[in-house]
């Protein structure tokens, strides 16, 4: 039960995270700001929505972070409770071998025969 609300918020914080950052401006839109693009009268004012971005990035950042040691230290403990159970190891399923290959393959009796080299094929001696 933990568990599941555990993962709920991270996955709600990631996507909180994803989507605050791409809200985000960069630290070169600042400039535009000051050749009278109207940045101060916005919600927050000129600087106060940048405050307040980074500020509620690092918060979920930080909540995503914990949430993430929480669900790794959940899923050690739980491996052990598992191992120390004492539950039988999964079997092993073997398949089937199959015969080579090489037993299927035709093969003509003239390359069964060992056969000397024409004299042609043979470099002459100098």
């Amino acid at each position: 039960m933990i568990e599941t609300v555990v993962i709920v918020v991270h996955l709600m914080v990631a996507i909180g995270l994803v989507g605050l950052v791409l809200i985000q401006q960069g630290k070169g839109a600042e400039t535009g700001a000051s050749f009278g693009s109207g940045a101060s009268g916005t919600v927050f004012g000129s600087q106060g929505s940048a405050t307040f971005l980074s500020r509620l990035t690092a918060i979920l950042a930080t909540v995503f972070f914990v949430t993430s040691l929480g669900l790794a230290y959940y899923a050690s403990h739980h491996s052990d409770e598992i191992r120390d159970a004492g539950l039988p190891e999964p079997a092993l399923q073997t398949a089937p071998v199959a015969p080579a290959a090489s037993e299927d393959v035709p093969v003509l009796e003239e390359e069964l025969t060992p056969q000397a080299p024409a004299a042609d094929d043979v470099p002459a001696a100098e």
